[in-house]
C-alpha cells in the first residue's frame, strides 16, 4: 500500500473509520423517533 498523500487526506479518511465504527456499535443517537439501521445512519450522513 503506498500509504497517504498528505495530512488532511489521512484525515478524513481515518474520521471516516472512525464514524463507521461508532455506527456499528450504537453509539450515533438518531435525532428520529426510532432508532435506525446501521446502513440507514450512514446514508443519512452522506446525503
Amino acid at each position: 500500500m503506498l500509504g497517504f498523500k498528505n495530512f488532511h487526506r489521512a484525515r478524513v479518511i481515518l474520521g471516516g473509520i472512525e464514524v463507521m465504527h461508532m455506527i456499528r456499535k450504537g453509539q450515533m443517537k438518531c435525532a428520529g423517533k426510532d432508532p435506525s439501521s446501521a446502513s440507514l445512519q450512514f446514508y443519512s450522513l452522506v446525503s
